[in-house]
């Protein structure tokens, strides 16, 4: 199945793998062999998956602070609450205590994104009576409101690392897709947020070079100013997306994912100057000395519109590229033309010979 953007909902789930390589391991290998119709019943069949692997191990407990009244001292005893139940002819001590629960934001996180997706059509229903099944477990976890849930606030450790793909996930679907109509009923977008996509398309495209391609150290790199000014602090932070490194050569990708990957200036299509901008001066900045040894590319993802930017400019010394990669293709032809990418760059001409000919 294909969403309005023309992307197969099958490579959703393999840039997942990529982005979150917990998806590699051998009880997902069910999900990687179905087709989806729609992308509501391929993040119920992760949680599922995910939520049955992590039922096995346990879930995730941690100290939450009660406040009770009760017949017996237990934790530290509350003067103001004590007094108001001996007003009240009430023989309670008001009690807060610290009690290990499994009543937390996690578990209420993924209950409550189970509960929404249980309650959605497009899912299959026998992965509704796998989510029904798990969530009886959940039965100590209160529900939460999505709009309630302070994403940003989580923090994962030793104890908890096993929740961060199936949290991810959660926040995919809550803040990804569900939407609030005028009536204040809830509904689901039949397609990820443009913001949600291009940060997965990012993470994609770096985790990709990252699991094939460790000799070129993908990372996001950070860039120094080249400048001798005081005052550096208020210069903006220049951080890539993508760096790829080999042999004393640099490729700076900036992965970009929007509706449409040229805007309308003057009744003319170009290429967007802001993102255009930015690759230069991430460019011109990290070659000081002007080598040519590093090259700009920015990558945008394929959409249906007639015209697609497919360019490669030399400006000055160093090279810069916008080009396009088509998610609407079967998954080997998507990592073909990531292939192509770092062979076009970093794979000599003789030695590119020799794989074409082999």
């Amino acid at each position: 199945m294909i969403n309005d953007k023309g992307i197969l909902i099958k490579n959703i789930y393999y840039m997942l793998t990529y982005a979150f390589q917990v998806l590699r391991q051998t009880n997902y290998e069910e999900i990687e062999v179905e087709d989806f119709d729609n992308i509501h019943d391929m993040f119920a069949a992760i949680l599922g998956k995910g939520i049955g692997r992590q039922l096995k191990q346990g879930l995730y407990r941690e100290y939450v602070t009660k406040d009770e009244d009760l017949s017996v001292k237990r934790g530290k005893i509350l003067i103001a609450g004590t007094v108001r139940n001996r007003i009240q002819h009430k023989q309670m001590l008001d009690c807060e205590y610290d009690e290990l629960s499994e009543n937390n934001i996690f578990n209420q996180i993924i209950k409550t994104t189970a509960l929404v997706l249980i309650r959605q059509p497009n899912v299959k229903l026998e992965r509704k009576n796998i989510l029904k099944k798990e969530m009886l477990l959940f039965e100590k976890v209160e529900y939460i409101e999505p709009s309630e849930i302070r994403w940003d606030s989580l923090r994962f450790q030793k104890n908890n690392q096993e929740y961060r793909m199936l949290l991810n996930i959660c926040d995919l679907v809550l803040e990804g897709l569900l939407l609030s109509t005028e009536a204040g009923n809830v509904k689901m977008a039949t397609f990820l947020d443009e913001q949600r996509m291009c940060r997965l398309y990012e993470k994609f495209i770096l985790e990709y070079y990252r699991y094939h391609h460790p000799e070129y150290n993908p990372n996001p790199d950070r860039i120094d100013w080249d400048t001798d000014r005081d005052k550096l602090d208020l210069l903006p932070v220049m951080q890539t997306d993508i760096t790829l490194k080999k042999d004393g050569r640099t490729l700076i990708i900036d992965a970009k994912y929007y509706a449409h990957n040229l805007q309308m200036q003057y009744d003319t299509q170009t290429i967007h100057s802001g993102n255009l901008y930015q690759i230069f001066t991430y460019v011109k900045n990290l070659d000081k000395n002007n080598t040519g040894n590093v090259a700009g590319m920015l990558l945008y993802a394929r959409t249906q519109d007639q015209i697609q930017p497919n360019n490669s400019y030399r400006m000055g010394v160093n090279r810069i590229s916008v080009q396009t990669l088509d998610l609407n293709l079967p998954f080997t032809a998507i990592a073909d033309q990531l292939e192509r990418i770092t062979e076009d760059y970093f794979v000599k001409n003789d030695d590119r010979k020799k794989v074409v000919g082999g």
